[in-house]
């Protein structure tokens, strides 16, 4: 039976594995599901229609699969919130349902949330990725696997952003970022690659890395416009897997329709530094 404390609110439609643990005043509500292993803290909502796999922490005061932040929506729509195994949300982070009937928004595994983080309706963050304290994550927004979006971080609605990005604390963005890269303190401001997450990770071959890097070089810094750079990119055969993803998200980026299409994070600039620290004034380089 699961450990349910006396004073929490348990729907009774609610669907609860055994090994379940609920903490004092936690409300739970109809048409919600709870995998084996999972532990609702103290003051937490569980929203209806929200399910969560095996394995989850749900920390005091977090609030799961609540109403869409969206003033056009009906709340008698039946939309769901769905969560994967092995997450943990602490104190006071909020993710909303999602909009349209039938529809969800969707958290993967072995993602982890700081206080205050935030992800809004019909929002998609796959698994690995971290969310510091107050990031947010506006609607119809995607967060590729094991991204990490430091302090204070906001993303726009409709934007992607790649696997293993590393963002700067109090940084923004409006536009889609691609994978490997990183982004500074300002808006839209791509700085480089995340070289450190791309040598630890695991998966990479040396020649994995030397591909990536070649077609950021080529996205970035050759000076060409956006469309050649995909044409240059296409050329190269032999590409594996994760440059490859590289290539496929530029292609994605220039064939979104509205509202996606956003265009790809430019280049941070030495003369844009300079206009940031009220040094001059200046342009991004916007590659297009």
């Amino acid at each position: 039976m699961p450990k349910i404390h006396p004073s929490a609110v348990v729907d009774p439609t609610a669907e609860i594995a055994d090994d379940v643990t609920i903490g004092a005043y936690a409300v739970i509500e109809g048409g919600v599901k709870i995998g084996s292993g999972s532990v609702i803290g103290s003051h937490a909502i569980i929203h209806r229609y929200t399910s969560l796999g095996q394995g989850n922490f749900v920390d005091s005061f977090a609030a799961l699969g609540g109403l869409p932040q969206d003033l056009k929506f009906d709340p008698r729509t039946v939309t769901y919130l769905r969560i994967g195994d092995f997450n943990t949300f602490r104190e006071h982070v909020t993710i909303s349902r999602a909009t349209k009937p039938g529809t969800a928004t969707t958290i993967g595994n072995k993602t982890y949330w700081m206080v205050g983080s935030h992800a809004g309706h019909d929002s998609a963050v796959d698994d690995g990725v971290i969310l510091a304290n107050n990031a947010a994550v506006a609607g119809h927004a995607h967060i590729g696997r094991k991204a990490i979006l430091s302090a204070n971080v906001l993303i726009h609605q409709f934007c992607w952003i790649g696997e293993m990005v590393m963002t700067q604390g109090n940084s923004g963005l409006s536009m889609h970022l691609p994978p490997y890269t990183m982004l500074a303190d300002g808006i839209n401001r791509v700085v480089g690659l995340n070289k450190v997450g791309i040598r630890r990770n695991p998966d990479f071959t040396e020649e994995d890395r030397r591909q990536i890097k070649e077609a950021f070089r080529i996205t970035y810094r050759s000076g060409i416009t956006m469309t050649k750079a995909l044409a240059q990119m296409d050329a190269c055969t032999d590409w594996g897997e994760p440059a490859c993803r590289f290539r496929e998200f530029v292609r994605k980026v220039l064939t979104a329709q509205p509202p996606y299409n956003r265009g790809l994070c430019p280049m941070r600039t030495r003369r844009a530094d300079a206009a940031a620290n009220g040094q001059g004034n200046c342009k991004l380089q916007i590659v297009n």
